[in-house]
This record gives C-alpha cells, sequence and structure tokens, in this order.
C-alpha cells in the first residue's frame, strides 16, 4: 500500500506545471463528450451549435493553456479569454467555459507585474465581446452582462486577497527566522562575553600583579601558573559555547555545563582577589537554565570586581530554596591605586544588561547598584521550578 504522506511529498516536488496540467485535460476531455456538450456558460444568446473544428479549437484554448495558470498566468488568461470568446460567438457553450474564472482567479492570485493594466485591458476586452455578442446573437439586458461581469471581477478580488495573504504570511515567516537568528547571535554574544571577559579580565590582572613580582620568583612562577591555567579554562570555555553554534558536538539541551560557583571562586581567588564563599541550602536536582544563569550572575560580578577592585574584598553568598536560587556577590569599595592599576579593562556595561534578560527570561528578580557603604552588590533570585 502506497503511503498517503510519500505520494503528497512526491506530488508536491514536481514542477507546477505538471500539477496544473491534469485540470486543463480534464475540461478538455469533458468538454468533448456528447453528454457534457453545450452545458457551459451562455452569455450573449446566440443560438447553440454541437462542435466542430473551430469549436475544438476554442475548447483547446480553454482547456491546455490552464497547464501554465501559475508560471505564465497572463499568458494563460489571455489564450483562456479568446478561447472564450470564441466559444461565446460561435455558440458551443462548452463546459470548457468555466476554464475562465480558473485562470481569472490564477491570474490574481500569481501575477506580479502590470496588475491594474490587466484588469483594464480584461474589462475593455469584456466590453467588447457584450458589444460583439449583442450584434451576433439574440442581445442580453445590460443587467445580466453587468452582473457577468461583477462575478468576474470577484474573482480577480478574490485572486489578490490570497496573494497579499500569502505575501503577509510569507513576511511573517521572514520576520520569525529574523528574530529567531538574532535572538541566536545574542544568546552566542552573550556567553562569548561571559566566558571570554571573565577568563581575559583575570589574565590581565593576574599579568598585571606578575610585574610586581620580579623579585620573589616562587610567587611569580605561581602567578604564571594560574595565568597559564586561566588561558587553558578560556579554551575549554570556548569549546562549551562553539558546541552553541554544532548540537551535534553538545548537551542533549544545547545549554553549557560551566561548572560549579565555588570552582568560580577558588579561580578568581588564585588572582589575588579575596574572595568570601558562603553557600546555603541544600541544591536541588539540576535545574538545567537555572543553575546556568545563576554561575553566569557570579562569573559577571567576580569579572566586574577583578576589573574594578582588585585586591579588595568580595562576597559570594548562594541561597538555594525549594524554588528558586539567590545569588548575591558584594564587593567592597576599592581605596587602593593597585586596585585602581589592575582594573585596565574598560567596561561596556553590556554584562549587567545581559544577566537582566536572562533572569527575566525565567521570570527572577534582578538588581546592580551601589550601596550606602559603597559596596556594590549584584543579586539575583531565579526561579528553578522545583516544587517547596
Amino acid at each position: 500500500m502506497i503511503d498517503r504522506r510519500w505520494a503528497v511529498q512526491r506530488w508536491h516536488r514536481l514542477d507546477v506545471t505538471v500539477r496544473d496540467l491534469p485540470l486543463g485535460l480534464l475540461l478538455l476531455t469533458t468538454s468533448l463528450l456528447p453528454v457534457f456538450q453545450s452545458n457551459g456558460t451562455q452569455l450573449g444568446g446566440v443560438p447553440t451549435r454541437p462542435l466542430d473544428a473551430l469549436g475544438v479549437a476554442a475548447v483547446v484554448l480553454l482547456g491546455l493553456p490552464l497547464a501554465v495558470r501559475r508560471r505564465w498566468p497572463a499568458a494563460c488568461l489571455a489564450l483562456v479569454s479568446v478561447g472564450f470568446a470564441v466559444d461565446q460567438l460561435g455558440g458551443y457553450h462548452s463546459i470548457a467555459t468555466m476554464a475562465l474564472p480558473v485562470a481569472l482567479l490564477s491570474a490574481g492570485a500569481h501575477l506580479r507585474r502590470y496588475r491594474r493594466a490587466t484588469a483594464v485591458l480584461g474589462a475593455v476586452a469584456f466590453l467588447g465581446l457584450a458589444v460583439a455578442l449583442a450584434m451576433v446573437g439574440a442581445g442580453e439586458p445590460p443587467v445580466d452582462v453587468l452582473t457577468f461581469l461583477l462575478a468576474l471581477a470577484l474573482i480577480w478580488g478574490a485572486g489578490s486577497w490570497l496573494r497579499s495573504t500569502r505575501a503577509a504570511e510569507a513576511e511573517l515567516r521572514l520576520r520569525i527566522a529574523d528574530d529567531t537568528r538574532a535572538a541566536e547571535r545574542t544568546r552566542i554574544a552573550r556567553e562569548l562575553h561571559d566566558v571570554v571577559t571573565h577568563h581575559v579580565t583575570a589574565m590581565v590582572v593576574q599579568a598585571e600583579a606578575a610585574r610586581y613580582l620580579t623579585a620573589d620568583p616562587d610567587r611569580l612562577d605561581r602567578t604564571l601558573t594560574a595565568v597559564t591555567d586561566t588561558g587553558r579554562r578560556a579554551i575549554s570555555d570556548l569549546r562549551h559555547v562553539l558546541e552553541l553554534l554544532d548540537p551535534d558536538y553538545g548537551s542533549a539541551d544545547g545549554t553549557l555545563a560551566p561548572g560549579t560557583v565555588h570552582a568560580l571562586v577558588e579561580h578568581t581567588r588564585r588572582t589575588g582577589q579575596p574572595v568570601e564563599f558562603t553557600e546555603e541550602g541544600t541544591p536541588a536536582e539540576p535545574t538545567g537554565s537555572a543553575d546556568l544563569v545563576a554561575y553566569r550572575v557570579a562569573q559577571e560580578a567576580l569579572t566586574n570586581a577583578l576589573k574594578h577592585a582588585w585586591g579588595t574584598r568580595t562576597s559570594v553568598r548562594v541561597h538555594h530554596g525549594g524554588r528558586e536560587i539567590t545569588v548575591e556577590v558584594c564587593t567592597d569599595s576599592p581605596d587602593s591605586p593597585t586596585a585602581s592599576r589592575a582594573a585596565s579593562a574598560i567596561g561596556s556595561g553590556r554584562g549587567l544588561a545581559g544577566l537582566r534578560e536572562r533572569v527575566d527570561v525565567l521570570g527572577g528578580d534582578f538588581s546592580a547598584g551601589r550601596r550606602s557603604g559603597g559596596e556594590f552588590l549584584v543579586r539575583a533570585r531565579i526561579p528553578t521550578g522545583g516544587r517547596s
């Protein structure tokens, strides 16, 4: 048994002309059957007569052009209109005249250029046909002619509505794709900022401190070793960020697993920054995005401490609640010239703004600012979605 989905996919892969041809062939063959002859549109009161060579030519002009109704809608409409005029003036009244509304609808939906000119020419051509029918046939009340013209205008309008609807849907899809790409670029830029800024700042601070340790080879060696370790960590974290671009090499959910806040504090201490760490509560099961955001909050706050207050006391407090994680990083006000020299990297303010966006996405609260005593406090409350 043929799979229906497979058949539909194969059908849609065919050229549009091949897919439109069956309708034209159906009208053509149906019009040639005696039982269906003289059962089409009758306009103008021309006496009905059986098909002859001219009538067959009219049927061919009505049916076959439908194969190109979407590829060349203007040519299709022109040929079908000629076939319709021959059919009505000759009195054949074949069922193939149903091709005219189909061609008109397709032209309204798929014609891209000269739409107004096509509509005007179509109206003029129809009025000319009406006059010719009045001269050849028994005549038809003007109301009937106007009604038929109005029906054709409505069909054209329906095609134009379909065109505008498809254009709006295509624009919406394009906008969604652009927004998705922009969001992904922002996500990657945020990860790069968090990783590169933290590690590079630590390396700058360590290198700055090494300049004053030339008289103490042991401490100088430890400092340079710390610079090397920081560089290796930067490379490792950058590999994690690159996994965002290639999920096949990343974790199952596409997020990073950067480590623990405690390990981050230990790494910061090796740069010479005095950091006090307090962790309260019992960490719940892995909470995915919440753990990552908590890590990034601590990382950005410690990076800012290294930049702007190196050598001053910094405290990190992490509290694990039943349904949220609270991270607080408080840095004393720098009061030594060494701290000012070490803060040689200039911040853009992007890091704190990025943290606020991360926390807001999870429905949490974020604040960062200087307190009355001069300390700078970064605080984030991050919902985990757990149960209390």
